[in-house]
């Protein structure tokens, strides 16, 4: 999953800080659940984004989010930061961003797989090894469906593209027939 420069600057500092207080684990828990509530509520997103709602009401809001979530102070005031400088679009973002920055830091990376359809269990777990074996480190797999690839897989690791789809085999083929 590529993620903003903006969400992987923020993501960055909290990283740090929540190193050093010993709470990388539940700040990036508390970051992806903010970042999966700013997603399915318009109505947290309309709050956040309606000129007519003030600063102060919006802090008023997150605090009691945090509040009744359980959510680290930490994560909290970044958060707060954030909201203030009117970026709360970019949680997913920052969220994300964290969670790469822990799995590379523990020795961890999260490959993305693009299907065209649905495949079995199996050819995961296999994909799974094969890249752990390639990259030398524990590899996460998230997988996502495209019918627009019309067959194939991608596969995304770190910045590293694998894309043996048909639609880029296609592509390739036109581009060559084109010279």
């Amino acid at each position: 999953m590529t993620t903003s420069i903006l969400g992987r600057r923020y993501a960055s500092a909290l990283y740090a800080l929540a190193e050093q207080a010993g709470s990388v684990d539940k700040i990036g828990q508390d970051l992806k659940e903010f970042a999966n509530s700013w997603q399915s509520s318009r109505e947290l997103r309309a709050a956040f984004e309606n000129p007519s709602v003030g600063v102060q009401s919006r802090r008023d809001i997150l605090r009691e989010l945090a509040a009744t979530s359980g959510m680290d102070p930490l994560a909290r005031d970044t958060l707060l930061l954030v909201s203030d400088r009117g970026r709360l679009g970019f949680v997913a973002d920052i969220a994300s961003a964290y969670e790469e920055h822990a799995e590379a830091r523990s020795g961890r990376v999260r490959a993305e797989v693009v299907t065209a359809t649905e495949l079995p269990e199996a050819y995961f777990q296999e994909l799974q090894k094969t890249l752990e074996r390639v990259t030398g480190k524990k590899v996460s797999v998230s997988r996502r469906v495209d019918a627009s690839l019309l067959g194939g897989v991608v596969t995304r690791v770190g910045d590293q593209v694998f894309d043996g789809s048909l639609r880029h085999q296609l592509d390739e083929l036109k581009h060559e027939l084109s010279r």
